[in-house]
């Protein structure tokens, strides 16, 4: 209905009743009463006009919405009358509501909005699954596919519409139009890949069945670097590409939002392009991913149960190789987000407690505004206001806060959304997360509820029965105060509560992430640069070419100035997994059907690796330059693959029997310390064989160890590298430590904004202690003003001051640890070398929590102390 029709019905209205009065008076006065007597007969034989009023309009349906619109109205005006009140809680709502919203947008576009492919519903990732506790040991409760089982897989089975896999690659990509030659990661993907994700080409097409071959040389590039490198000119497609210095031609551009899995991929190729001929049958070789779409009149389980019948025949049928007996499945979103998950959900944890401290906080400032205004709540209800009403009038001041609120934390959600999504490193569908419909639908309804939860009980509190004591009480004695206290209290202790578990979260977190800065890798690491490169193998196609690049390179790089050591490996201590391999020891029984083969990390080494990173040698020795091609069947063991697979032995002399490396027998010559694989992550038994082997590690990390500064050198080691090879790149250029630091980023990130939260809760939480005991000093002014006239001294004051604030406090933090210790316990598989009752880390927190608190106490106990006990009187 519109307003002018609202106006018109309203003066109808007025008319009416008016015309109603005038003849109610007429007749008063025909009985017989004169006209004064009889106006105030026909008044009170009419009834109440402003009722009928408001009935009336109540049946027109817009009195309720007059109402509130009434209450905004007298909320602002009393807001507006108290600035430094209306501000603190409308910063404190938008920072918390901020924060939410902000863990809210990052949150959804990672775990819970679908990828943008064609019914991402019945998308599922398929691993291969060991039951043993290999895995368990390992970390990893998924393996990757066997190329021979995703073949198996596929054709014999029929609950997928279909199955793609995919592999990791990368190249080399060098230069046509006298650009520079880079080291880009890669993407293998069978040739249905793109069409079962639903995936079209933006330019040019996707693969056909036909390129998928061992000796294919199709590329597609993403769009990035289409952009980057060829200036986004669409006549690159049908062009050829130079990639390891092989020639690939260009078929398609994928679509700019495609950024599947990772926004780093540049190019892809087809899955079986350059794998090696006697891989792609073999059911023991781990390294793909499997996608698989499901049919719709199919169940998972059904799909899963046909998968895991083909999986477990393979398994019996290579009883001793690594061939899993089962088979894992997880949706595509929780895939992405493995890395991510928890703690985005710890984090999202941390900010919801920050938002109930916020509004505990609001509360408690709602409870004290009450306080204030308890003569005009009980004005109000005398004058016949009913308790619905004032209820109503007090929450809409709270609505307004949190809408206020809730404004400027959708402001400053924008900037810490943007900062989140990019300062987390590798964080999956990174360049979704932005602010949309839905997400400002969440800060609404936060906003909301928070209005709900800080303001229903301060308006039920005043608006109590004894509230309407105060017409008859002082404003210093009112009843109500006693309980209107005791309310304040418990939100405090419950604030504190909450504040303590955040505050032993992230102390656990910071804690854990000091350990692992601090872990022992197995090797030196200070004053070591490392980088990474890769030797194509067109070029570079015998181990001879290999073997004199890589001595000529070690030659240059030692003979540089404030160079002390240079170690060339496969893949460096607290790099990566970088492959294991299974072996059997020559000397040993042969293994009984059924028993699984023992498998350890391999590493290539040169001669000069152990000693330039200072890894210890144990027994035997290290490689020799002798080590070489068709001699260097040699292989130096971790002592974690001693106490494992020798206990009580001497390895060195015997044989380990390795199948994927040329189906040899290599000698133990040596045992050495054990290395870290990855920071964080328990020791693996680890076989290093000679680089000087050739032909299977085109690829190798560099460890320069030097004088002083690393970097210094980056630029002279560069140019070493372009003086042999000025068409070889180079990648990964920085300090070990640098290294170790980014690999741990994401663990000091995560600590870092729980404790952020966690301090931000623990100042909400001192300020609402401060707020408490300044009310409690405003409500016994009398009280302490009459101890002192008795001849209470001031440092009893103090005492009876800190002790009602303290109280609080304490009862808070023993909640608070009792509540912890269940609560740790979320997070205890992100923690390392740390307890999740680490009583280091609760005690620092009680004691933080006591100082804090004592300080919020002092300035309101120190201010009572110091009342002049006449003024308090008088005021009386």
């Amino acid at each position: 209905m519109k307003w002018s029709q609202i106006k018109k019905r309203d003066a109808d209205l007025e008319r009416e009743l008016r015309s109603d009065l005038e003849l109610e008076e007429e007749e008063q006065r025909e009985s017989g009463l004169e006209p004064e007597e009889a106006r105030y007969a026909a008044r009170r034989a009419f009834g109440n006009p402003t009722l009928i009023r408001e009935q009336t309009r109540a049946i027109w349906s817009w009195n309720g919405l007059e109402n509130l619109l009434q209450d905004l109205r007298i909320s602002i005006r009393t807001l507006f009358r108290s600035p430094g009140f209306s501000l603190i809680a409308v910063l404190v709502m938008a920072l918390c509501i901020g924060a939410a919203t902000s863990l809210f947008t990052v949150v959804r576009s990672v775990l819970l909005k679908p990828l943008p492919f064609r019914d991402p519903g019945r998308l599922v990732m398929l691993c291969e699954h060991f039951r043993d506790a290999r895995s368990n040991r390992e970390g990893f409760n998924y393996n990757p596919v066997a190329p021979a089982d995703f073949f198996d897989w596929r054709t014999q089975t029929h609950g997928f519409e279909d199955m793609a896999a995919m592999r990791y690659w990368q190249f080399n990509l060098t230069g046509e139009r006298g650009e520079l030659p880079e080291n880009v990661s890669a993407r293998g993907g069978s040739w249905n890949l793109f069409p079962l994700l639903g995936v079209p080409a933006a330019i040019g097409r996707t693969f056909t069945e036909s390129e998928d071959r061992l000796d294919g040389t199709a590329v597609m590039l993403t769009w990035n670097l289409f952009e980057r490198r060829f200036g986004g000119d669409a006549s690159i497609v049908g062009s050829q590409i130079h990639l390891d210095g092989k020639p690939y031609t260009v078929v398609g551009v994928l679509p700019q939002w495609f950024t599947y899995p990772d926004a780093k991929v540049q190019v892809w190729v087809p899955y079986l392009s350059g794998l090696p001929p006697d891989i792609v049958p073999h059911h023991d070789y781990h390294f793909s991913t499997v996608v698989a779409r499901l049919r719709p009149d199919v169940s998972l389980a059904s799909a899963l149960s046909q998968v895991e019948a083909v999986q477990y025949r393979l398994h019996s049928q290579y009883l001793n190789a690594p061939v899993a007996e089962d088979v894992a499945s997880r949706t595509i979103n929780d895939d992405l987000a493995r890395d991510v998950k928890k703690p985005l959900l710890i984090l999202m944890c941390a900010v919801a407690c920050m938002l109930l401290i916020g509004c505990l906080n609001v509360a408690n400032l709602l409870v004290a505004r009450g306080a204030a205004r308890q003569k005009e709540i009980a004005i109000r209800g005398a004058l016949g206001a009913q308790r619905l009403t004032l209820i109503r009038a007090q929450l809409t001041e709270s609505l307004f806060i949190c809408l206020a609120g809730g404004a400027g934390g959708v402001l400053l959600s924008l900037g810490a959304t943007r900062w989140l999504s990019s300062a987390w490193k590798d964080l999956p569908s990174a360049a979704g997360v932005h602010v949309d419909g839905v997400v400002l639908g969440f800060a609404c309804a936060v906003a909301f509820s928070a209005a709900l939860l800080a303001g229903l009980l301060p308006a039920i509190s005043s608006t109590g029965k004894a509230a309407f004591a105060a017409l008859q009480a002082s404003s210093r004695t009112a009843s109500g105060n006693l309980s209107r206290a005791t309310m304040r209290k418990t939100l405090l202790t419950i604030e504190i509560a909450i504040t303590v578990v955040l505050l032993i979260g992230a102390g656990l977190l910071l804690r854990s992430f000091v350990r692992l800065r601090s872990s022992d890798v197995g090797c030196v690491t200070g004053n070591v640069l490392t980088l990474d490169y890769s030797l194509p193998a067109q070029k570079y196609a015998s181990p001879d070419k290999v073997n004199a690049f890589n001595e000529a390179l070690l030659e240059k790089l030692r003979a540089l100035p404030g160079v002390r050591a240079v170690a060339l490996g496969s893949s460096l201590p607290g790099e990566g997994y970088g492959g294991d391999d299974v072996f059997t020891i020559k000397e040993h029984p042969p293994l009984k059907p059924g028993e699984v083969l023992p498998d350890a990390l391999i590493r290539g080494a040169d001669p000069g690796y152990f000693s330039a990173l200072q890894i210890p040698l144990l027994k035997g020795r290290f490689f020799t330059s002798d080590d070489r091609l068709d001699r260097a069947k040699k292989v130096v063991i971790s002592n974690s693959l001693t106490r494992q697979y020798f206990p009580g032995e001497d390895p060195v002399g015997r044989y380990i029997h390795v199948p994927a490396r040329k189906d040899a027998d290599y000698e133990i010559v040596g045992v050495v310390g054990d290395t870290l694989w990855q920071v964080g992550r328990p020791v693996m038994p680890t076989m290093y064989f000679p680089m000087l082997e050739g032909g299977l590690d085109h690829g190798g990390s560099l460890a320069i160890r030097t004088d002083s500064d690393p970097l210094a050198i980056s630029v002279p080691v560069q140019k070493q590298i372009a003086s042999l090879d000025p068409e070889l790149p180079v990648s990964n250029v920085q300090t070990m430590q640098q290294a170790i630091g980014d690999s741990l980023g994401n663990a000091r990130f995560s600590a870092s904004l729980v404790l952020t939260f966690a301090v931000l809760s623990l100042l909400l939480a001192s300020v609402g202690l401060y707020g408490v005991l300044s009310y409690l000093m405003t409500q016994r002014t009398v009280e302490i003003g009459v101890r002192m006239a008795l001849g209470a001294q001031r440092e009893q004051v103090v005492r009876l001051m800190l002790g009602d604030g303290l109280r609080p406090a304490l009862y808070g933090l023993v909640l608070g640890l009792a509540a912890s210790t269940g609560a740790v316990r979320l997070i205890q598989s992100m923690l390392y070398g740390t307890q999740p009752l680490d009583p280091v880390i609760f005690a620092a927190v009680a004691a933080t929590m006591l100082v804090v608190a004592a300080l919020a106490c002092l300035v309101p106990a120190w201010r009572a102390s110091r009342i002049d006990p006449m003024q308090a009187l008088r005021a009386e």
